[in-house]
């Protein structure tokens, strides 16, 4: 049974709203995409969704944003519903401790990223969700899992954004070479690269993401539907890789200071995921060194305190 949310998210979620609008440290909003470096520094909006439906909610969480790494979870669970397990022998499943769109390590390990969630590895992801489409029905594929999961056929893909990104993508370009070097990339890189790139480019608000990791908290399960998107195993080990993978290589400070599995990106959302109780979204724009949202991070580590959430706590039996 599921642990009983803390009795009063609104208050809280509230309160952390307020808490970040009069921090000015903000961090650095994303610049090498036009679509990124229009955006405000000044939005924060939090979303919190329970394992019982409920939704609370503060701040700029109806706006959209950009996604782009967020989008990876998704892409990893689409991807291993074509292929299995048999991803893996594709992409690893350790971290990366470089950053996200390093290459140094591709040539040691013979052209396999070490982790679906930096951009090599989800490069390699993008090209095993093409396989059997043409790249606008794999894209048409994408947009129409994101709104399943989440129950809302309003989310898009931001076209300025996904251009910005082809436009700017040179060292994924590269990467995605190298990769096809050792046979890792099986498509044209161009039509690989068109998919990643509007995956990236999905917008969505906080309230949304937040339902759309719901199947996450609820072992594999949609909870409108009742049908499983993921197996409850395949659940657990998407979480584990959000945990050790997903903030590129401030994945162990954040898993030492939040304690949720969660999946960051350069647009400043941030999707969190506390098995069996809630699915949390998080955005605003202004990123740490690692490239990660540098409020975001600081409210979801005050809800992991304050929650006691962290999956590192000792919590009774329901």
């Amino acid at each position: 049974m599921p642990v009983t949310a803390a009795p009063d998210l609104q208050a809280l979620v509230d309160r952390i709203c307020a808490e970040m609008s009069a921090i000015e440290a903000r961090g650095k909003v994303a610049d090498y995409i036009p679509g990124l470096a229009r955006v405000d520094p000044k939005h924060f909006g939090i979303a919190i969704t329970t394992h019982d439906g409920q939704m609370f909610a503060a701040g700029d969480a109806d706006t959209s944003f950009s996604i782009q790494s967020v989008s990876k979870v998704f892409a990893l669970t689409m991807a291993l519903g074509k292929v299995g397990d048999a991803l893996w022998k594709r992409v690893g499943r350790e971290p990366s401790g470089n950053a996200f769109n390093s290459i140094v390590q591709l040539e040691a390990e013979q052209g396999i990223p070490r982790n679906p969630f930096i951009n090599a590895g989800a490069i390699v992801v993008s090209d095993v969700v093409l396989a059997g489409h043409e790249p606008k029905e794999a894209i048409g594929e994408i947009l129409r899992f994101m709104r399943e999961v989440a129950g809302d056929d309003g989310i898009t893909i931001d076209n300025e954004v996904a251009q910005g990104e082809a436009d700017t993508g040179f060292r994924n370009t590269a990467l995605a070479n190298y990769m096809r070097a050792f046979g890792n990339i099986h498509h044209p890189v161009e039509q690989v690269l068109g998919v990643y790139f509007h995956q990236c480019a999905l917008a969505m608000n906080c309230r949304q993401l937040a339902r759309a990791g719901r199947y996450l908290m609820l072992e594999g399960q949609h909870p409108d539907t009742g049908f499983n998107i993921v197996s409850p195993m395949r659940a657990r080990r998407i979480n584990a890789l959000m945990m050790l993978c997903g903030h590129y290589d401030g994945s162990g400070e954040f898993a030492f200071r939040v304690g949720i599995p969660g999946k960051s990106g350069v647009g400043g959302g941030i999707l969190c995921v506390v098995p069996g109780i809630a699915s949390i979204a998080v955005w605003s724009p202004g990123l740490n060194e690692r490239g990660n949202s540098t409020l975001g991070s600081l409210a979801l580590e005050r809800i992991a305190v304050a929650t006691g959430w962290s999956v590192f706590n000792q919590r009774e039996p329901g």
